[in-house]
């Protein structure tokens, strides 16, 4: 037997608790893993709470991050005791997740546990993180150095937006943080931001050309801020989009991208390929600090999970949520 969060549906209504599990009762895979930690991510919330229709069949266990030990393995990949990391993939959403002291998965999801990081640290980062780095790598390699100016990351207290701010602090850039929390703004100071902006002022319908200002963007709120930031963008700059806080829609023009040749670019995390995936974690492991962890993120148990996902879901935290499993 095992605990896990689970979510099921009665009359289309869903909800979750604390199950005890058999281990034949996990969906198949070629690596069984036991469960050190896992996060708690906007995603998650939406599934947990019931919000959005995330979960594709019930009954299912969330979480959409995880790293553990191998304690089974019919991959030539893994072997017992190796400590893998899971993001995406659609765990979570269609096969049972890391929110469970025990995962049985597809070794071609898995990645081993970067050297640098340990399994705490690793969760600590999450798809958060490695969204977060993606996002940079992006503009990275479409020429945005830090000589080329202020870069703007929306939805900054989040997990992907704090750690775009640390991130990009520690590689020389000037970053401007957009937040609706503006008693945060010593927290996004500490990460690296230079100034702060209340999201108010991106927000709102805007006019399709706005003044230029940014030289890139790391936008994780989509909606009217998307719109408003790609409309603010400098010539030839670059906007990464990896996020709908605000929402799905794209209320904007063509004029940024036809008049200012500036790029939009799309960062998905879930379905990307593996060698994108280790040189992501690769980087962040070169990057962070000890101490970046423990400014980023707080630790709950799994009991705690529901409470905080609508605690999330109402904007009230900050950073990122990792989840110990093994904790009683």
């Amino acid at each position: 037997m095992f605990k896990a969060l689970l979510i099921t549906q009665e009359d289309k209504k869903s909800s979750a608790s604390i199950a005890e599990l058999q281990e034949d009762q996990l969906p198949e895979g070629d690596v069984l893993v036991e469960v050190h930690y896992s996060t708690l991510n906007y995603k998650d919330g939406l599934a947990i709470t019931g919000k959005s229709p995330v979960v594709r069949s019930f009954p299912m266990v969330p979480g959409i991050d995880l790293v553990g030990k191998v304690l089974q393995s019919d991959s030539t990949r893994f072997s017992v005791g190796d400590f893998v990391v899971l993001n995406g993939f659609g765990v979570g959403e269609t096969h049972w997740g890391g929110l469970a002291e025990k995962a049985r998965l597809k070794s071609d999801w898995l990645i081993s546990l970067p050297k640098g990081i340990n399994a705490k640290q690793s969760m600590a980062i999450g798809t958060a993180g490695y969204t977060a780095m993606l996002s940079v790598i992006a503009l990275e390699k479409q020429g945005i150095t830090p000589d080329s100016g202020e870069i703007l990351v929306t939805g900054a207290n989040g997990g992907v937006g704090s750690f775009a701010v640390r991130l990009l602090n520690r590689l020389g850039y000037q970053v401007v943080a957009s937040t609706g929390r503006m008693s945060e703004s010593d927290y996004l100071k500490s990460l690296g931001a230079s100034d702060i902006i209340d999201r108010k002022t991106l927000s709102e319908p805007g006019k399709p050309l706005q003044k230029e200002r940014w030289a890139g963007v790391i936008d994780c709120v989509g909606s009217h801020t998307l719109a408003n930031a790609c409309a603010t963008t400098k010539y030839g700059g670059v906007v990464t989009c990896c996020g709908l806080a605000q929402g799905m829609d794209f209320p904007a023009s063509v004029a940024p991208f036809i008049l200012r040749g500036v790029k939009l670019i799309g960062i998905d995390s879930v379905m990307r390929p593996l060698a994108d995936r280790i040189e992501a974690w690769q980087r962040l492991s070169e990057l962070l600090q000890p101490e970046d962890f423990d400014s980023i993120s707080e630790e709950i148990g799994l009991e705690s999970v529901v409470e905080t996902a609508h605690k999330l879901l109402d904007g009230k935290v900050r950073g990122r949520v990792l989840v110990n499993i093994q904790s009683q």
